[in-house]
């Protein structure tokens, strides 16, 4: 814990990020419901809702798929400290928006933000954690997001008794804090060691390597070593292959994870998972209840608490069996709302109503869909959340992973464009159905997952090409482990040889020596 002490400080201040897109999915689900919001936007219903709501994703699949040339060139911290004075312009006119045209605009802006952080975070939290706590920090994210939703949540119940416009445009306005916390922060942390590796600055790689991995920045350490030796070797096999990222993508030796990493982002969404998110006031005044503040503030607590034990084991349990696991209890729990809901249904009497068919004077059966909805985002939280960020930017190489994961997220926010947009018919028109397709979507993500997802738990980023091409059979991968890992052995015998040298030469070796021999091979 002490020797990455570095590491989990800057995953979790970069975590703030996953704030602002928990801020942007409670932004629309605690106010749509309001008498204040209602009024002022003209009740919007429908596909009008729709769009309000779905901006935001318009704008992220644009971000997103901007993400790969920004984080290639520019880095991916200084991509991220632009992202967040997108996020900043986009809370401001949002805030300040006068009607339904210029709140889509500031969502779509917003959007941008949301976009190039949610490919860039998970990278740059990838390659600056080493391999035994890679799933877990990258799962700060997941929590972040998480947290994020619940506290805008406490923020709008809190200002949704204000009888004014401030219910909706003060915390609208409140989002651009972590905001600011973030880009002012950025400026104190490190540039990603295996951007820096990219861009040729080998100095850099190894000062930033000690400063992730040793509590006194000491470059002689051997695991440091051993990692800037396995860095460069990787740099220089991928430098002798196909020099375009793009063209790479479709390389036979790729393109199967990429396409698996596209995959798992868009399996995520499918799990309907932002049908709860989004549309909770919906869903659960469907299911006859009245008030759905208190329920609704339950549903973000319990995600927010399910994403601790994955922080904590994902590392230790696997990837593989939480994505089976979650894809089959998802299926369930849908398919029993969609029956509860179709058994014990009726047709709305109200028209104008954003539901078309609801639980009437049946309590037990509106209990029963509330907790079934709590155990869909619980198991949602606990093993596809934190597993739609740690998994696509592990399995590609550095020199397209930037562009995979920018891809990979961009299909993200392409399903999630289309379900904001259509959701809110789909409660007018199929009304219980709905629950049934994303409980078969569910069901296919497992078998994808089942014939097509390796194990990566406790490998390096630079061994992901032996997981996919000499690994274990899928159905053992989860209890395959190498005998020995590539990066322990090579820092034993870094270890041994300067152990030799100084029982020969008690000397220390300085900085400049100690770069020329990694750069040399003889590390």
């Amino acid at each position: 814990m002490v020797r990455f002490l570095n590491v989990y400080t800057i995953t979790l201040f970069v975590a703030l990020s996953g704030l602002l897109f928990g801020f942007d999915i409670s932004s629309m689900s605690g106010i749509i419901g309001t008498v204040q919001y209602q009024n002022f936007y003209g009740n919007p219903l429908g596909v009008l809702q729709g769009a309000i709501t779905s901006a935001m994703a318009a704008g992220s699949f644009v971000g997103s798929i901007s993400a790969s040339v920004l984080g290639d060139k520019v880095s991916r911290k200084i991509a991220i400290q632009g992202a967040t004075i997108l996020w900043c312009i986009g809370a401001v006119l949002q805030s300040s928006s006068n009607g339904v045209a210029m709140l889509i605009a500031g969502r779509l802006i917003a959007g941008l933000c949301i976009g190039l952080t949610s490919s860039l975070v998970p990278i740059y939290q990838s390659e600056i954690a080493p391999r035994k706590i890679r799933g877990r920090v990258v799962s700060f994210q997941q929590f972040a997001i998480t947290a994020g939703v619940l506290i805008q949540y406490l923020i709008q119940y809190g200002c949704s008794f204000l009888e004014s416009e401030a219910a909706f445009r003060l915390p609208w306005a409140i989002q651009t804090l972590p905001a600011i916390i973030l880009f002012i922060g950025l400026f104190w942390f490190p540039y990603s060691p295996r951007w820096l590796a990219k861009k040729n600055r080998w100095e850099e790689v190894l000062q930033v390597l000690a400063f992730l991995r040793t509590p006194n920045s000491n470059i002689n350490d051997p695991l440091v070593l051993a990692e800037y030796k396995e860095i460069e070797d990787q740099i220089h096999v991928e430098l002798e292959e196909v020099s375009s990222s793009f063209r790479a993508l479709y390389s036979p030796k790729l393109r199967k994870r990429v396409f698996l990493a596209l995959a798992i982002q868009m399996w995520g969404q499918l799990t309907g998972i932002n049908v709860a998110m989004y549309y909770i006031a919906y869903l659960l005044k469907a299911a006859g209840f009245g008030d759905v503040r208190v329920a609704s503030l339950i549903q973000y607590i319990i995600g927010m608490l399910m994403t601790i034990p994955s922080i904590l084991w994902t590392d230790h349990f696997g990837r593989r069996p939480a994505l089976l696991i979650g894809s089959i209890a998802m299926t369930l729990w849908l398919s029993l709302i969609g029956g509860l809901l179709m058994q014990y249904g009726q047709p709305n009497p109200i028209s104008n109503q954003p539901y078309t068919w609801l639980v009437m004077n049946r309590p037990a059966v509106s209990r029963a869909i509330l907790a079934f909805i709590y155990l869909d985002v619980a198991f949602f939280n606990l093993c596809w959340g934190p597993l739609i960020w740690i998994y696509p930017p592990e399995i590609v190489p550095l020199r397209v992973r930037a562009t995979s994961v920018s891809l990979a997220v961009a299909s993200n926010w392409a399903i999630n464009f289309a379900l904001a947009l259509a959701v809110p018919p789909m409660f007018r028109s199929i009304s219980w159905r709905m629950f049934f397709i994303f409980a078969s979507f569910n069901f296919a993500a497992f078998i994808h997952v089942l014939i097509a997802a390796p194990e990566t738990m406790q490998r390096t980023l630079e061994e992901m090409d032996e997981v996919f091409e000499h690994g274990a059979p899928l159905w053992r991968s989860i209890r395959y482990k190498p005998a020995t890992n590539k990066l322990d052995l090579l820092a034993h015998d870094i270890e041994l040889s300067m152990s030799r040298s100084t029982r020969s030469a008690p000397t220390e070796i300085s900085d400049d020596e100690c770069l020329d021999r990694c750069s040399s091979g003889y590390c």
